[in-house]
């Protein structure tokens, strides 16, 4: 892709301003790099309210490349806009790097969890994404929506999955799940603990539906085979302009049994490198080990998710996740 393609994401990555005609079209309104607001004429509280996000993570392109063509048609007139949209992307300067992070994974840093580490570049951003998000809530009345847009490092028994995050013991309704479904989301993980992502922080402190949807493999720009996401694309311009979204079978659900946590870097992950998303754990296997801890498989369907061994001391090196009913 070439981002000079984009007036949005090519303003977000020089971080100039984006010129936006304002006759005649949607009220716009940019609240910090790479985060601009749009809103119908005549809209009002009532109106939905929609927060779509992406590139959280430099290296996960294509959710990037499908909000920008999004946001540049609602601005040429190409696509009708029925709702209130934020569309943010979230790190444009690891997005120009190609890099996942600069100094800290920003997913690990919502819900004032920048506070403890204000030497990273990634906790400033994360503070104004807090603040964007809390700017455009504020004044909601309406529904209130959020998918935040990533793409995976490795592959996955299923392609695209979506996780729930975590609802104080209750479940998602079944509509919601079948809307997923309509995204072409294959499987939807139930996150059974708080955790400081940017789908939480929206869902916690105010009050969103918000996933996090994993749309595939991370590439980078230019790489992207965008017909592999037509079915999220069309969904977020279903949503976008207004009209119902469309529904789906509701996808097997998994829920988190428990994080496999890098203590230090004596951490030990016996699984093989490329290892899919969602693969089945054998019972009795030896998971991984760190010193003394050792994470044995219980059977019944465990999986492994978002094995990543590399990651820094005190940070999640995996999932173990096991099914559970919608």
């Amino acid at each position: 892709m070439d981002v000079s393609a984009s007036g949005f994401l090519a303003a977000a990555l020089s971080a100039a301003s984006l010129a936006v005609s304002q006759r005649g079209g949607p009220l716009c309104r940019e609240l910090a790099r790479g985060v601009l607001e749009l809103s119908p004429r005549g809209a009002h509280a009532a109106t939905p309210a929609f927060v779509v996000s992406a590139g959280v993570h430099g290296n996960e392109t294509a959710p990037v490349e499908i909000l920008a063509a999004i946001v540049d048609d609602v601005l040429a007139g190409r696509l009708p806009l029925g709702v209130r949209l934020l569309a943010a992307l979230g790190h444009p300067d690891a997005l120009q790097s190609g890099e996942r992070y600069l100094d800290y994974d920003m997913n690990r840093l919502f819900c004032g969890r920048h506070a403890l580490q204000a030497g990273a570049r990634e906790a400033a951003r994360a503070a104004e994404l807090e603040a964007c998000v809390g700017e455009f809530f504020d004044t909601a009345r309406g529904a209130r929506l959020h998918y935040d847009l990533h793409t995976a490092i490795r592959g996955s028994v299923y392609e695209r999955f979506a996780i729930v995050p975590y609802l104080g013991g209750e479940r998602p309704a079944r509509q919601r799940l079948a809307t997923l479904a309509g995204a072409g989301i294959e499987a939807v993980l139930l996150h059974s603990a708080p955790a400081a992502t940017f789908s939480y922080h929206t869902s916690h402190h105010h009050g969103a539906e918000s996933y996090t949807l994993e749309l595939g493999k991370a590439r980078a720009f230019g790489q992207n085979d965008l017909a592999r996401f037509a079915a999220i694309d069309a969904q977020l311009r279903r949503l976008v302009s207004g009209e119902p979204a469309r529904e789906g079978k509701i996808p097997p659900c998994f829920a988190a049994k428990y994080d496999l946590i890098k203590k230090s870097e004596a951490f030990r992950l016996h699984l093989d490198a490329d290892v899919e998303n969602f693969t089945r754990l054998a019972a009795g296997s030896l998971i991984a080990e760190d010193g003394a801890t050792r994470y044995v498989a219980a059977g019944g369907d465990e999986r492994i998710l978002f094995p990543n061994p590399g990651v820094k001391p005190g940070l999640r090196a995996g999932i173990v996740i096991g099914p559970v009913s919608p």
